[in-house]
């Protein structure tokens, strides 16, 4: 009974319980009914940082004070509402345990700890598992409302701000400034209602109540008893190596076979120190084979600790979680799409002339300058638009053909490879597409790209030709996408002229289409590299 007396007492909801019996009278008929299932409306309980661990927990924090709450909760009900025969019991534990699926907050079992709420690690991206936490925005002490933005939670795929979901305060922080390796749930923080409950919490650890209590409850089976092996000497037949043997007497002949011979003399090996296994104990040829092998084990035992060769420098760098999920995926992609790749030459003399002449424009009304990259996005996503089969996806029952032509672009950082996404860059102009590329690819240097800065994505464009001078190379598909184009650079060569000069210079830029032969035959692919190379060659044609 003091323990229940303890949480009405310290609890803002529970000390609100009598009011709120007396204003939901018939939903409180429906919610200690034995037929009807709790509702949410009652408590408005659902707390969405709750690790589902605490629902053990509470359970069990009920369970144990069912007898001294069940008494309360009937008497309350019984003089307010007059419920009868339904409720003039005790509340079962059965209802008791079914109230907690929908009561979330975190009851400590400890009674020195006054009612809190464990926040754990949210999963923040549909691939995340676990997290790091880059930074605080809030110290212990502070108060947070709804929407506060609490902490920088570094994810697989980019950097995430982790708001407050209720006011509070923020009692202790449980993973600090830089913690990595966070699995999802993972209690990572402890907010309370009151703030003078924050001092309770100074040396709290999850480890006793919360999410480490919860790992070893998830399973309460005990470990089988240890069978007592027998360990029987294991009788393993003798080793077929040679054990040196006390040389013979010299008067004692040695039989040998003449190949064990040859070979025993070619190694300068005494025949008295090899142990025959041949007939009547005579040497054989592999006896001394054996022999050989066996000092030649032995030798590098006999040398000591001398090192065979120099101690190599090196520093270990550990993995970020974009670089955990991008080889992750890329080694998914390589060992389940079947790639195959197409590359073709484009004549770009007359996009660059267009580029220069946009440019001007650009300048002239005080625009940012368009990049060979932009006309390329655009390019492609027309040719999508033309052969929409290879703006599709596989799946296993059916091939997703899309209506929105998404174009991720490929950014290097120091933090990883990001790929942000430009949506509907087929129905956008030049100058929105170099201005949404050049603000993706700023937040993804900034490492604070938002998941729907790089979510629904259907095809992929990475250019290594004009950072770089990459002349060609092949991409990895980005799954579950069934294509991604490789940009090389642009070169001048020599080329035959129809006019009376024999030859001319023209510059060629080599791209290269990587398929999914799930997805796009070897002729659709074709089709759209022929549909992208009539883009980039008749550039004007992209304004129509």
């Amino acid at each position: 009974m003091s323990y229940a007396s303890h949480i009405i007492h310290h609890s803002k909801k529970l000390r609100n319980a009598p009011n709120l019996l007396r204003q939901e009278q018939a939903l409180l008929v429906r919610f200690f009914s034995h037929d009807a299932q709790p509702s949410i409306d009652i408590w408005k309980a659902h707390r969405h940082s709750y690790v589902p661990s605490e629902r053990a927990r509470v359970c069990r924090s009920f369970s144990s004070t069912t007898k001294s709450l069940s008494g309360t909760f009937t008497r309350d009900v019984s003089t307010t509402m007059k419920l009868g025969n339904s409720l003039s019991g005790s509340v079962s534990n059965k209802q008791l345990s079914c109230m907690q699926v929908q009561l979330r907050r975190g009851f400590s079992s400890d009674a020195a700890l006054p009612p809190h709420q464990e926040l754990g690690m949210p999963s923040l991206s549909p691939t995340m598992s676990e997290g790091n936490i880059a930074r605080w925005l809030k110290k212990e002490g502070d108060k947070v409302s709804p929407g506060e933005v609490l902490c920088e939670v570094e994810t697989d795929k980019a950097t995430v701000e982790m708001e407050s979901m209720e006011d509070g305060y923020l009692a202790k922080i449980v993973r600090g400034d830089g913690t990595q390796g966070i699995k999802v749930g993972e209690v990572i923080a402890i907010t309370v209602e009151d703030e003078e409950d924050i001092a309770k919490f100074k040396d709290y650890t999850p480890s006793a109540s919360g999410a480490g209590a919860a790992a070893a409850k998830e399973s309460p089976e005990p470990t089988p008893p240890k069978k007592e092996v027998v360990v029987e000497p294991v009788t393993s037949p003798e080793p077929k190596v040679s054990k040196p043997s006390a040389a013979a007497p010299s008067g004692d002949r040695i039989f040998a076979s003449p190949l064990a011979r040859n070979l025993a003399e070619e190694h300068k090996v005494p025949l008295s120190s090899i142990k025959g296994t041949g007939p009547d104990g005579s040497i054989v040829k592999a006896d001394v084979e054996e022999y050989l092998a066996s000092r030649g084990k032995e030798a590098p035992k006999a040398k000591g600790g001398a090192p065979a060769a120099s101690a190599l420098d090196y520093t270990d760098i550990p993995h970020s979680q974009i670089r955990k999920i991008t080889a992750s995926r890329l080694l998914l992609s390589k060992q389940t799409i079947p790639h195959y790749y197409l590359t073709v030459d484009t004549c770009v003399d007359r996009l660059m002339d267009l580029r220069g002449q946009l440019n001007a424009l650009q300048e002239a009304s005080g625009g940012k300058r368009l990049s060979v990259n932009d006309l390329v996005i655009k390019a492609a996503a027309l040719a999508l638009q033309k052969v929409p089969q290879c703006n599709s996806s596989w799946t296993d029952d059916h091939i997703r053909q899309f209506h929105n032509v998404n174009i991720n672009v490929a950014v290097q950082t120091e933090n990883g490879l990001f790929v942000p996404v430009v949506r509907d860059a087929n129905k956008k102009g030049l100058s929105s597409i170099a201005e949404e590329v050049r603000q993706l690819a700023q937040k993804a240097r900034e490492n604070s790209l938002k998941p729907e800065d790089y979510e629904g994505g259907t095809f992929t464009v990475t250019n290594l030709g004009g950072p770089f001078g990459i002349k060609q190379f092949c991409a990895i598909i980005n799954p579950p996408q069934s294509g991604i184009l490789a940009v090389g650079s642009a070169e001048k060569r020599v080329v035959p002229s129809s006019g009376p000069e024999q030859y001319k210079f023209a510059s060629f830029m080599s791209v290269t289409l990587s398929c999914d032969h799930r997805v796009i035959d070897g002729a659709i692919g074709a089709e759209w590299l022929k549909a992208f190379k009539g883009y980039i060659e008749n550039p004007e044609s992209m304004l129509l």
